[in-house]
Parts: C-alpha cells; structure tokens; sequence
C-alpha cells in the first residue's frame, strides 16, 4: 500500500528546512568591561600620628560625707550646681556640738584657774622649804599638784580643740571648685549614726585628664620621635596630644602630656600616659570614651588615597589597583595616619599606582576593566 503525500505537506516541510538553515548560531558575548573610577596616590607633606583610644578622667573628685551624728539641717545647693571651693553644702545640726565646745571651753577655763591655785601654792612651799618652815614632803607634794593641774590642761586645751573640730564637720564644704552631684539624702535625715553617710559627690571638670595606654613599642617610638626634637620625658609639656569624643569629627580637643607612668604593667604590657585639657564648656566628661592622637614625626613625606579605597580581610589592608593592562589586582599594603578622609599608605604603593576609589564593586581582580582617571582627592 503506498502513502500518498498532499503537495501542500511536501511545500511546508520545505519551508520549514529553509527556515532552520537561514536561522543564526546561538554563541556567547562577553559582557564589555566595567569602568571604575582610578587615580594615581596623592604626595603630600604630612605628620605621622600615633592613635588610640582613652578615656576621660576628673583631675579631682571627691565623696562629700558627714563625719558626726545629727540629723540634716540644710543643702545650700541645687543638684548640679557649679559651686567654688569653701561653698557650704550641707549643715548636719550645730547645736549639740557648739554646746560641747563651750562645755571644752568652760572646762578649760576651770582648770587654767587650778593651774594658777597650783603655781602659787608651789611656789610658796618651796619658799617655805628653802627656810625650813615647811617639810620637803609638803613642797614635793605642791609640786605634784601643779604638774597634774598643767597635765590636765593639756588635756582640757585638745578638748576643746575636738570640740571645734566637730563643730566645723557640722558645715559639709566644697573642698574645690567643681559640680555637684544630685544629693543622697534629705533635709530631716540623721546621718553618721553608723560611720560618715556620704551626702553627695563634687567633681572638677575643667581641666579634665585623659588616660591612655601604649605599647612598649609605641612608647619606644614616642621616645625617638621625641629624642629627635630634644624632649624627654621628663619635659612633657611641649609635647601636644588631641582628643574627639566618638560623636566628633576630627580631634578638636587640643591638650598637652602631663604623665607618664614609670613603668609597663606586665599583665597588658602597656604604659599609662595621660593628657591635660582646658576642656572649655565641660564638653569631656569623666569616663568619655575618647579618641587620641598624639603626633610621631612632622614634615613626612607620605602617599595618601582616599580612606574608601581601603579594604581589608584576615590577610590584612589592601588596594584594588588596574594595572598597564587595565586588569584589576589587589595590592597588599601598609597603612598609616589619617588625614581628614585620606589615610597614608606606610608600604606597599607606589606613586605609579592607579588605585581604583570609585567604583569598588565593579572591580574584580583578575579582571578587565575601563579606568577613567580622577584625581585621589576627587575620589573622597
């Protein structure tokens, strides 16, 4: 039986052979490279710093206490005052103790009386003893008296100095200008019935000290950047060192070095320094975690690249860089101070460099790219 075909079907199925023939091989295109913002490391004149971190610390701070039983009579402050040293804070009830004192004093009074009964009675039996109208028992006993009546004005004279010692506890002053804090107990309050009851603290705040550690070979820098301007150590005041808070730009809190411990304490193997600042409108205050800087060495001669161009992993710091190729590589380098929003480059660049500062995410080491050059500066 022989199958017939419609001329139609045949025509199709031609049709559909030269389509297939004329259709185009499906290959890959490669994406054209990316462009990424370049630009060569800026040579500037800089000053190498050392940074750390530190924080602030009250160059006075005391507990204001009451030191004798009583109940509270007044605070003559308001919580948070700023007050100048000798301002009375607190009265703790004066009576009692300024009775105590006038019962020293009378009794001191009464016993200078025995002293002067007790002089005059001595010197008239040794009168007597000296012509033989008194026995040398009578004048050795006169003596005694009047050395027990001296004896016992000593005792009436400390007296009476306790007793003004305890009538002045009775005022709580400001032992330095500084600020109050709120107060601990009220007006109608006894205190001191078990030991001092601490009533309140005052802290000075300007100037205001700023503690920071450093490694024994940041200290061994400090030391030749030092020697290199003849300073010692024991000259610190020449010496400058800036702070910022952590919510500031930059460091604008100039100081000067004031301390360096004498010593590396061997559990961290770091040296305590410490700062001065004016700390003008109290801006620092006790236990601010602070940024430091303290300068190294001036007039260096650094390669700067903007502080985007960084990027780190476990290896360290490094910059993308496009090379005469236009292939991305990464370059492993050393970095130093910051300097506004560019950071030094300490080793591992090269003033030839194309570093890429924009256009990170396009980069890709090993890979192509189009750099457009800017200037290291412009890439900020």
């Amino acid at each position: 039986m022989r199958l017939r075909v419609s001329p139609w079907t045949v025509l199709s199925m031609l049709a559909l052979a030269c389509v297939s023939s004329c259709k185009p091989s499906n290959q890959y295109a490669a994406p054209p490279p990316k462009t990424v913002t370049v630009a060569h490391p800026e040579q500037r004149t800089i000053t190498r710093y050392l940074e750390t971190n530190g924080t602030a610390t009250s160059i006075n701070q005391a507990d204001l206490v009451a030191r004798v039983q009583g109940f509270l009579q007044a605070q003559s402050y308001k919580d948070g005052q700023t007050v100048t040293k000798g301002t009375v804070l607190f009265t703790v009830e004066p009576p009692p103790y300024q009775a105590k004192l006038q019962q020293a004093q009378a009794q001191e009074a009464a016993i200078e009386a025995q002293v002067a009964q007790g002089d005059a009675e001595y010197n008239r039996q040794a009168s007597l003893g000296k012509n033989s109208f008194a026995s040398q028992s009578v004048v050795d006993q006169a003596r005694a008296t009047r050395d027990a009546n001296r004896a016992n004005l000593l005792a009436a004279k400390a007296n009476t100095q306790l007793a003004a010692i305890n009538l002045g506890y009775t005022q709580v002053a400001a032992p330095f200008d500084g600020i109050v804090t709120a107060h601990l107990v009220s007006v109608g309050e006894m205190v001191g019935a078990n030991g001092p009851t601490k009533l309140a603290t005052i802290v000075q705040l300007a100037p205001i000290y700023v503690s920071f550690n450093m490694s024994e070979q940041d200290v061994e820098r400090v030391r030749a950047a030092m020697a290199g301007r003849g300073v010692t150590l024991t000259q610190l005041g020449p010496i400058p060192v800036d702070v910022g808070l952590q919510t500031e730009q930059g460091y604008p809190h100039a100081g000067k070095l004031d301390y360096v411990a004498p010593l590396v304490d061997t559990t961290t193997g770091t040296v305590t320094v410490r700062g001065v600042f004016e700390n003008e409108g109290n801006v620092l205050l006790p236990g601010n975690f602070v940024r430091v800087r303290l300068p190294l060495q001036r007039n260096l001669q650094a390669l700067l690249v903007p502080a985007i161009a960084l990027g780190s992993d476990q290896a360290g710091s490094y910059v993308l860089v496009v090379g005469p190729d236009n292939v991305v590589a990464q370059k492993r380098v050393t970095v130093g101070t910051s300097v506004g929003e560019m950071r030094a480059i300490d080793s591992g660049l090269d003033p030839a460099d194309r570093v890429v500062v924009a256009g990170l995410q396009r980069a890709v080491p090993g890979e192509k790219v189009v750099p457009k050059t800017e200037t290291a500066a412009a890439g900020k």
